[in-house]
């Protein structure tokens, strides 16, 4: 049996659809996002991702005040910044401070509460060059949503790349593992989350698990997943939880990010930058952020 028909045999997991952004707006002065979810009201599909906000390309003006986002507080959930292009600087309300770069990955766990700032890097924005990132928000369990809050600066020498058989590319694995490799990033929950990159004309076979939700985004390229329609520059291809095989087919050079997770199946309350399971955890979040008690940034 050939290794093409091994997998049009074996349980693949159906496409849901595919999507484009559905909204784009700037967040801060320094980050002008597409967003692909929650916009496409795609919620229990992408489970226990929240949000996916695609950040550039964009080129910024060298300048001696450096764009982002200033001080502003999260609770519920954690961020995670994969950068691709540009220089990206972080300070929070629990002491910790972290530059990340291309292939770099910042992953911040809000949990009960923290007020961060992220901004262009000084000397980058100096200089000014090309912004390209993602930020995906990661929901937590109930049982975590008010534990203490942390901070992981995964470097890209820490992240581990498979060259991927044939010379069909090369895949990063940040969170999850991927052929034994195991990446560095600390989850709540059961999370892979990898970069991809697949050469024209290749294909990749990827074995994740039956009943986990399975999103795959084009950052830039053509590609395809279990013979759906191809999916272009940033368009999202969800498949279903049913399943456990997914192929990837690129029909031009492709950077892709692959996502999938456990499903959280508690309820969602979600407000500006708290995500709960009931309204009023939602307003005794307000109350807290208000009254101090998610800290403020030294020297402010």
């Amino acid at each position: 049996m050939s290794h093409h028909e091994t997998i049009e045999t074996a349980a693949t997991k159906d496409i849901v659809g595919i999507y484009q952004p559905g909204s784009t707006h700037m967040v801060g002065d320094g980050f002008p996002v597409r967003n692909l979810f929650p916009s496409n009201e795609l919620d229990r599909e992408v489970s226990p991702f929240l949000m996916l906000d695609y950040a550039g390309p964009q080129y910024f003006e060298p300048t001696d005040h450096p764009r982002g986002v200033g001080e502003h507080p999260h609770r519920g959930f954690e961020t995670v910044t994969i950068v691709y292009e540009g220089v990206v600087a972080h300070r929070d309300s629990a002491g910790n401070s972290g530059v990340i770069g291309p292939g770099d990955v910042q992953w911040m766990t809000a949990a009960s509460g923290i007020v961060h700032e992220e901004l262009h890097e000084k000397k980058w924005a100096k200089n000014g060059g090309t912004l390209h990132a993602i930020q995906l928000w990661v929901n937590l369990p109930k049982s975590s949503k008010m534990s203490a809050p942390g901070y992981q600066t995964i470097l890209n020498d820490d992240i581990p790349a498979v060259e991927l058989d044939g010379g069909a590319g090369r895949l990063r694995v940040i969170a999850g593992s991927f052929l034994g490799h195991k990446g560095p990033a600390r989850t709540f929950t059961p999370v892979e989350l990898y970069d991809l990159q697949l050469k024209a004309g290749k294909r990749l076979s990827l074995s994740l698990h039956e009943g986990h939700n399975t999103s795959i985004f084009v950052l830039d390229g053509l590609a395809s997943v279990n013979g759906s329609q191809v999916a272009g520059d940033a368009e999202l291809i969800v498949c279903t939880r049913d399943g456990s095989h997914v192929t990837v087919e690129a029909q031009k050079d492709s950077r892709l990010l692959v996502m999938a997770g456990e499903p959280i199946e508690e309820p969602i309350a979600r407000y500006g930058p708290f995500v709960m399971n009931t309204r009023a955890e939602l307003m005794q979040a307000a109350q807290d952020y208000q009254a101090g008690k998610m800290g403020h940034l030294a020297g402010r």
